[in-house]
């Protein structure tokens, strides 16, 4: 959990520094946004590539190299004069960088826990929406009185000194570990489906663009949104927090409620939950009820991602648990790099963030429709050893 925290500064201080990017380099909202899109990019294949290795190799050394990544890659983006520069360096090394912290320790302590994985696989990855809660909060200080340059020279400095000693502290492995190639040690899938292990990664992978498309919205344009209104960036930066806030109980809360109803139905309410809060954005723009519908919407939207994740342990072998769920976090990140951009697009056309949420709003539906039809075609498997 703290490594998920500490490693998702990567994510949420781009988001933080928008409106300061666009002005320093003189660009439009778009162009703003590529920075964040290139991290959720390099992030998105981060989770796959370093999810292959975490099956084989464990995830002591994954997790060093992406301390030192973010370390350099940080240190290099205070010292960019482009655009172009910052945002190749925040989808290579920092994208990447992140991505270790993320969905390879979720797919690792998924092998450490059985009958309440659920839980253990929501805390994991609730450290990134306690960063997400923490970092705007942290670094709006020091980015208002030292300027982005300077906070991202000291991210960079912060992660080395302290993801490193953490790494080291991960380094036993549990004993049942599966390691790529052991297929015949696997204990069976705890459910079954009517559909083959690739349509239903296919699938997943779909409605993680769907669902991540909408959540990509509000989590990456409500500071901006709040500049517009009128109500400052400092405003913004506390509803961003408190939007990860409502994520960090949400993510809890479905991995206890992933156990009992299991991991499809969990996601497919949040998907519900999540489109409702949506909705409300369209008519309540004061800063009293955007404070309410940001944690609102971070109570809905937090526990869906770690779900996807969990369905993957629910109906595929364990020795691939690393890369298929990698697979799956990397089309999420997808979603979130591909709404980031879009919304800042549709803005830039017309001029309100209106028709961003109404975007965000059909992908949703999409998502919806694509979890119904996997809770009707699932089933509980037989169990396949005695």
């Amino acid at each position: 959990m703290t490594l998920g925290l500490i490693g998702s500064v990567g994510m949420w201080v781009s988001v933080l520094i928008l409106p300061a990017v666009q002005s320093e380099f003189d660009v439009d909202r778009g162009t703003a946004s590529l920075p964040y899109t290139m991290t959720m990019v390099g992030f998105a294949l981060g989770n796959v590539l370093i999810g292959r290795y975490v099956d084989r190799l464990g995830i002591t050394i994954p997790v060093i190299g992406a301390g030192m990544a973010l370390g350099v890659g940080f240190i290099s983006a205070s010292f960019t004069t482009e655009i172009w520069q910052f945002s190749v360096i925040q989808g290579v090394l920092i994208g990447i960088g992140t991505a270790a912290s993320f969905g390879p320790l979720i797919a690792d302590i998924s092998h450490w826990f059985e009958r309440r994985r659920g839980v253990a696989v929501a805390a994991t990855a609730g450290g990134n929406y306690i960063g997400g809660s923490v970092w705007p909060l942290v670094l709006q200080g020091f980015v208002q009185s030292e300027g982005w340059r300077a906070t991202y020279f000291g991210i960079g400095i912060f992660c080395v000194v302290t993801m490193v000693p953490l790494a080291l502290m991960l380094r036993r492995r549990p004993t049942h570990a599966v390691h790529a190639g052991g297929g015949a040690a696997d204990p069976p899938p705890l459910l079954a489906i009517d559909l083959t292990p690739r349509a239903l990664q296919t699938l997943l992978a779909v409605a993680g663009i769907g669902c991540c498309v909408a959540m990509s919205m509000p989590q990456v344009h409500i500071v901006a949104y709040a500049v517009d209104l009128g109500f400052g960036t400092t405003r913004g930066a506390e509803m961003l927090s408190l939007m990860f806030f409502g994520g960090i109980f949400s993510r809890l809360g479905s991995g206890f409620l992933a156990d009992h109803i299991g991991a499809v139905r969990t996601l497919l309410l949040g998907s519900v939950l999540q489109c409702l809060a949506l909705l409300l954005f369209l008519p309540f723009d004061g800063p009293t009820s955007l404070y309410v519908i940001s944690f609102a919407f971070g109570l809905s939207q937090g526990g869906i991602v770690p779900c996807y994740a969990l369905i993957v342990r629910e109906f595929m072998p364990a020795r691939e648990a690393g890369q298929r769920v990698g697979i799956v976090i990397m089309a999420t990140i997808v979603g979130m790099a591909f709404g980031g951009w879009v919304s800042g697009w549709i803005y830039d056309q017309t001029g309100s963030y209106q028709s961003a949420f109404l975007n965000g709003i059909v992908w949703n539906l999409l998502n919806i429709s694509i979890m119904a039809m996997v809770v009707l075609r699932s089933r509980r498997a037989q169990t396949l050893y005695s």
